[in-house]
């Protein structure tokens, strides 16, 4: 089946949020991000808003270099659910992380790497509608 050449994303896509949680078992996971995606040039940069929202509760309760591990997941996250898109897109995009809410049990890199998973997920639903799914080469 031929695909039709795109350009990922086709327009800004602003205040995506993405939720991440797993609470059925010990240790449970939490992730909570807001993203933008703009376009840009060919590539991706990920960028951490000047103004970044994360509320005053989650920020006292975690080093600020558990803040600074958990921003980089998420850019791990993206970058990993990018790669996968199938081929004929081209990525080029600036991705604005632009709030997180954090759980001082729960929340961990690995919770904010899926989590930056599900913004791109969602950001695609955004993009081209939820059906059929763009995103993924089919072997």
């Amino acid at each position: 089946m031929d695909f039709e050449a795109r350009t990922f994303p086709p327009h800004p896509i602003r205040g995506v949020q993405a939720v991440y949680a797993r609470q059925s078992s010990c240790p449970a996971d939490f992730a909570l991000v807001t993203v933008d995606f703009e376009p840009w040039e060919e590539g991706i940069t990920f960028q951490v808003s000047a103004d970044l929202d994360i509320p005053e509760r989650d920020r006292s309760a975690f080093a600020q270099s558990d803040i600074a591990t958990f921003q980089t997941a998420v850019d791990r996250g993206v970058r990993e659910e990018l790669a996968e898109l199938r081929a004929g897109t081209t990525v080029a995009v600036s991705v604005v992380l632009r709030g997180m809410r954090l759980h001082i049990t729960d929340s961990h890199p690995k919770a904010f790497q899926v989590v930056g998973h599900v913004a791109v997920r969602n950001a695609l639903a955004l993009a081209y509608g939820p059906s059929p799914s763009p995103r993924r080469r089919r072997a």
